[in-house]
């Protein structure tokens, strides 16, 4: 079976990779630049807003984990166009995943917006498909919130909760759904733990040894208040083992 990954220069694409090169799929990969660690890999180049290059692309590949995503810039160009241009190549295709994000109905950010309306587009087309949802990664929680300290002091929302899940836990996740076939809409998958940005701040001082102090700022809005009330976590999901601390842990 050959299984082609989308973003392979992502977060998560690159994950995917490294648990995929130990199966027996064939393996092919797509992007706009070529991943420099997988050099191996079949990489074929494509651009999801203009198009180019997606025929190419998604010629004899039998699965596709579309794992492209741009959260800060281009949006709606790479969440729908793209997503669009791609699914309109996919007469062949016997497998779309698609990850997307635990409470993207309950928060009202343009990017969760924006997922949602292309869980809606895929579930339109006539593409075989299945929607995997995951919670926040511990890596993107960290490097957003977490990775710059200002004047030894974490400022952060403290009161925000996530349910943050290792990578490479949903990565294997969505290699598992490769056999599986198409589903539409899998359970959630999430990380072990809910807990507060503040809590994870602690945790992470404790786990590094460092000296920063954690400093609480309470942000207005519509978005903050999904976040203070959990909206993007589910406790009644499947879950990875890896915690945040085993994470830092094994950085």
């Amino acid at each position: 079976m050959r299984v082609l990954v989308t973003g392979s220069t992502g977060y998560l694409g690159s994950a995917l990779l490294f648990h995929l090169k130990d199966t027996e799929y064939k393996v092919k990969i797509t992007s706009r630049k070529r991943p420099q660690d997988w050099q191996q890999l079949d990489w074929v180049y494509s651009d999801l807003v203009s198009g180019e290059g997606l025929e190419d692309a998604v010629k004899d590949v039998d699965v596709i984990i579309h794992a492209a995503t741009s959260p800060m810039k281009n949006i709606k160009k790479v969440e729908i166009e793209g997503l669009g241009n791609l699914l309109s190549k996919l007469q062949h295709i016997q497998h779309f995943i698609y990850p997307s994000i635990v409470g993207i109905e309950e928060i009202p950010w343009k990017y969760y917006h924006l997922k949602l309306e292309a869980e809606e587009l895929l579930s339109k087309s006539t593409v075989p498909y299945t929607i995997a949802r995951a919670t926040q990664f511990h890596g993107f929680v960290e490097n957003l919130l977490l990775s710059k300290p200002f004047f030894n002091r974490y400022v952060i929302p403290g009161r925000w909760k996530v349910q943050s899940v290792d990578v490479h836990e949903f990565a294997m996740h969505l290699i598992d759904l490769v056999d599986i076939g198409p589903q539409e809409r899998v359970e959630d998958y999430g990380g072990p733990e809910i807990m507060t940005i503040r809590e994870m701040a602690e945790v992470k001082i404790n786990t590094k040894k460092e000296e920063n102090l954690v400093f609480d700022v309470s942000l207005p809005g519509r978005i903050s208040k999904a976040f203070v009330e959990g909206k993007n976590t589910n406790i009644n999901i499947q879950k990875g083992k890896v915690t945040f601390e085993q994470f830092l842990r094994n950085k």
